[in-house]
């Protein structure tokens, strides 16, 4: 898919996790220049701004141990509401978080327009927790799971329809934490993942080329979804839920630089920036320059 005209919209929220400041991450992303850097690639920018969460009184449902249920339902369908209409307008959509729960949102809003929408899940974590698996509660940890019809029916029935994405068509990179019920998740489900052993033992190229083979002959789309804890603590800091041993920054923008060459990618989500954990907003610079090699940007 050749990008021209691209659409920006941040949901700020931190209702899927407990660790405060991750509402800022569209703040610190656009404070690090993501539109400036990809006006220069030639691109028709459109930024939406974000989506109002404001402050909302926290609510506590006695039946479920899922946190903020109601609240994280409620924006998502915000987000799948406005992300359906970009695609709607023949726009690229580029989400910008928040936590990763407003995979939930971005993904609803998305798979409506494809029949096999594929989906790349960049990250340290698995995010195939339900409710009967997940030892905190946050939901979080639990959008794929959700985008694959697994989960409380408040979020995996989000626009009226499940499941958004079928396992075949899901690929996880750079795993390095799961839970017990997510790797009995994987197994029963046969989801492609190359953890970072498959990355340390393989290397980048090798994982991204069979990764971009894999989806490439049975989906008619790719959503690219990047949580930025995939990278190593070193290198991306300002995150919740750091986990050392991850991919490096170079192997990162060599993985973004191969799917702008595959040309298959029609959809992303840059989420988890917490500037209030990062060093002199480091996460956040770093989420745009991955930004700049997928939409294309080259050295020569």
């Amino acid at each position: 898919m050749k990008i021209k005209k691209l659409s920006i919209v941040g949901l700020p929220m931190d209702l899927g996790q407990t660790r405060r400041g991750v509402d800022m991450g569209p703040s610190a992303i656009r404070y690090a220049g993501v539109v400036e850097r990809l006006e220069n690639l030639n691109l028709e920018i459109d930024d939406l701004g974000d989506i109002v969460v404001g402050r909302p009184k926290l609510i506590e449902n006695p039946n479920s141990n899922l946190k903020n249920l109601e609240l994280v339902a409620k924006m998502n369908t915000e987000l799948a509401q406005k992300v359906d209409e970009i695609v709607k307008g023949g726009s690229f959509p580029l989400v910008l978080g928040g936590d990763h729960s407003i995979a939930i949102g971005t993904l609803a809003g998305i798979s409506k327009h494809y029949k096999n929408l594929g989906v790349i899940w960049y990250d340290a974590h698995g995010d195939l927790n339900t409710e009967a698996t997940s030892p905190s509660g946050n939901i979080h940890g639990m959008p794929l799971a959700v985008s694959l019809g697994l989960g409380h029916p408040d979020l995996t029935d989000i626009l009226d329809y499940t499941p958004k994405v079928k396992p075949e068509n899901v690929v996880i990179i750079g795993a390095r934490s799961l839970d017990e019920g997510e790797r009995e998740l994987i197994k029963e489900k046969g989801i492609r993942v190359f953890t970072m052993h498959e990355i340390d033992r393989l290397g980048m190229t090798r994982v991204m080329e069979e990764a971009i083979d894999y989806l490439k002959g049975r989906t008619d789309g790719v959503h690219l979804s990047l949580d930025l804890d995939g990278l190593d603590p070193n290198d991306a800091p300002g995150v919740g839920t750091p986990v050392i041993g991850g991919i490096s920054y170079r192997e990162s923008h060599l993985a973004m630089e191969m799917l702008a060459e595959s040309n298959m990618i029609t959809s992303a989500e840059f989420v988890e920036v917490n500037p209030i954990l990062d060093e002199r907003n480091k996460t956040a610079t770093v989420a745009v320059a991955l930004m700049g090699s997928l939409f294309g940007e080259k050295l020569l």
